[in-house]
């Protein structure tokens, strides 16, 4: 086969999970941003050009060159309040804590009315064990929902660190109305009630907030450990057990589950008001990363991880968030802070190796995975990992192999949780030319996928279903396949694409045009659906429109083997057609006896996973609510 159908799938989660670090990076890249200068940046010569430097930063979300140049540029201007505040939040969503800290008070004294400015002031005294002052500081940081929210949840933790249960509870109750509202306010009741001692109180609440989201990791993890502290081992492994159908094996509940069945104890989430207001933090941090509010949740996050640096779940949240950001080496300085004695460290430490490979630096990836995997031989997200990257880098073959090994530790009860692993290595023997086993693995993911994931599924019925069609087999099946992928996936541009293509290649030219123009207009910017249409185009006589195509498609930049495939049709066009092609209802006639120049991958270096599918080990912190949660 052409290997056309390797894209198929959507990148949701291209290159999943990954794999461990703090050996193989720079020993610079392994200290806090917290307490490191910003150097690597050259300073323009003028204000005028730190200042563009720093917005044109800021609006790559590059927030390492925005607060180095916006420091420059206040140096230029000291007296610009607005500039001042630019250099405030990028030092801050840096994580440059000293330089933002002093930003800070300049602004609190110019203007009272700077909610941030205060927010951070607090959040520093609050460290400090200053807690009548930061509490004055809280109640400075603003109006509105969010901020009262972040306010009354901070000022009650400044209470309970000054001992004082009555008061912090008396200033929680003030939170009402949004269910959002009471859930927050009733865990960190328990919390605060567990830290000062009032445990009937602390079960009271937590119970109360465990009730309303069984769907939230912290939450769940929090009732589990007060359960087990007061010898409740059974609540604590009963409510660990119910989050693991939904979520199965994630690190800190296998963790947990493992101590608790040994007879060993769990520490309890927080022993100190700093990591308590850290939580805070971390919880508005970890919402606004998953509803995209990517600046804002950087600087809860930089926040929490000053009140409680080991707060593993908030550094991981961080690291997942500069990834989306596209700032992979930010991303894996966060990566590799976190603590090894944590449940998450493997993970990161995967995670590192998948960057490296998104950074270009593959052989480093590989390189890496091997060598964790040597300290984890059997463990089957490090596997995953590397097999993904070899995929990745074109080494079908070795890749088919690294998941064989993977799908030899999975037990058959335990198949449908690793059904990625059989679509994987499906897609490994497709484009290493075996396809009896391709087949055979995909039918199988498709088989082991849940019916709660709807847009994975989507994804297997589509490379399947295009796969067939390419090769003339199951023609009806094919497209009763690519229509129901296209019903569960309708906005999805490259399925439909699909199905266009699929009729493109059984001569039904019409309705590929149809099914071709509603996946450009769904991805404009794709070279390969512009070049499909193209085709259609020509195929129905409307060969300007086609050549358009072809141009545009050229212009999109490319894959090299499909440029100069372009470039022969925008020369001499399609080849004529000198016999009937297949339909739908004649799926036997010969195809095309000079086939229309078949897509390369949208992207070889990088062959796609099945969109909305899961990690097998999901990392937490924007990702650790159960689906529907």
């Amino acid at each position: 086969m052409n290997g056309y159908a390797a894209r198929r799938s959507a990148s949701a989660l291209a290159l999943l999970l990954a794999a461990s670090v703090a050996g193989s990076l720079p020993a610079a890249a392994l200290q806090p941003r917290e307490s490191s200068p910003i150097s690597e940046y050259e300073p323009a010569e003028s204000l005028e050009g730190n200042f563009l430097s720093a917005y044109i930063a800021g609006a790559s979300k590059d927030t390492a060159a925005a607060a180095s140049f916006y420091r420059e540029a206040v140096k230029g201007d000291p007296r610009n309040a607005e500039l001042l505040e630019r250099a405030f939040v990028s030092l801050l969503a840096d994580g440059a804590m000293t330089d933002a800290f002093r930003a800070a008070e300049r602004l609190a004294t110019r203007e009272g009315s700077n909610g941030l400015a205060h927010l951070a002031l607090g959040v520093r005294q609050l460290k400090a064990g200053q807690f009548s002052a930061a509490r004055q500081s809280f109640g400075r940081s603003g109006r509105g929902a969010a901020a009262d929210l972040t306010a009354t949840l901070l000022t009650a933790w400044a209470y309970a660190g000054a001992n004082d249960g009555k008061r912090a509870n008396d200033t929680l109750n003030r939170l009402r109305g949004e269910r959002y509202f009471n859930v927050f306010r009733d865990y960190h009741a328990g919390l605060i009630a567990a830290l000062v001692g009032d445990k009937g109180e602390a079960e009271r609440k937590l119970k109360a907030a465990f009730e309303a989201d069984h769907n939230t990791l912290r939450i769940v993890d929090a009732y589990a450990r007060f359960q087990a502290g007061a010898g409740r081992t059974d609540l604590a492994i009963d409510a660990y057990s119910q989050f693991e159908k939904v979520m199965p094996r994630h690190p800190m509940v296998v963790d947990a589950l493992e101590k608790l069945k040994a007879g060993k104890p769990l520490t309890p989430l927080i022993s100190s008001a700093q990591e308590g207001a850290a939580e805070v933090l971390y919880g508005l941090g970890s919402a606004g990363s998953t509803q995209g509010d990517e600046l804002p949740a950087v600087v809860y996050l930089r926040l929490a991880l000053y009140l409680a640096p080991e707060h593993a779940v908030a550094r991981l949240t961080l690291a997942d968030t500069l990834d989306r950001m596209k700032q992979a080496e930010r991303s894996n300085e966060a990566y590799a802070q976190i603590p090894a004695s944590s449940p998450l460290k493997l993970n990161a430490d995967i995670q590192v190796g998948l960057n490296l490979e998104q950074m270009g630096r593959g052989d480093e990836a590989l390189e890496h995975l091997n060598t964790v995997l040597k300290s984890n031989p059997d463990n089957i997200d490090v596997i995953s990992a590397l097999g993904n990257v070899q995929r990745s880098r074109k080494k079908f073959p070795e890749a088919a192999e690294t998941y064989s090994r993977a799908i030899k530790l999975v037990s058959a009860d335990k198949e449908a949780q690793h059904w990625t692993l059989f679509y994987f290595r499906g897609t490994a023997f497709e484009r290493a030319g075996d396809w009896p086993k391709a087949e055979a693995d995909l039918k199988k993911a498709l088989t082991l996928l849940p019916v709660t994931q709807p847009n994975a599924k989507a994804q297997v019925l589509n490379y399947l279903a295009y796969s067939w069609v390419d090769r003339n087999m199951n023609i009806d099946e094919s497209f009763k396949m690519l229509k129901q992928a296209v019903d569960l996936s309708p906005r999805d541009g490259m399925i439909i694409d699909s199905l266009g293509w699929a009729y493109f290649r059984l001569g039904r030219w019409d309705d590929a045009v149809r099914e071709l123009e509603k996946a450009v207009e769904l991805k404009p910017g794709d070279p390969t659906i512009n070049d499909h249409l193209g085709d259609a185009y020509w195929r129905t006589g409307r060969r300007l429109e086609g050549k358009f195509q072809w141009q545009h498609a050229k212009d999109l930049n490319p894959e090299p083997d499909d440029l100069v495939k372009i470039n022969a049709k925008l020369k001499d066009g399609l080849p004529e057609l000198d016999k009937p092609t297949a339909t739908a209802e004649n799926p036997q006639a010969p195809a095309d006896p000079v086939p229309a120049p078949v897509a390369a991958p949208h992207n070889p270096q990088n062959p796609e996973l099945p969109k909305g599918a899961p990690a097998p080990n999901e990392p937490p912190g924007s990702a650790d609510r159960k689906p529907g949660g």
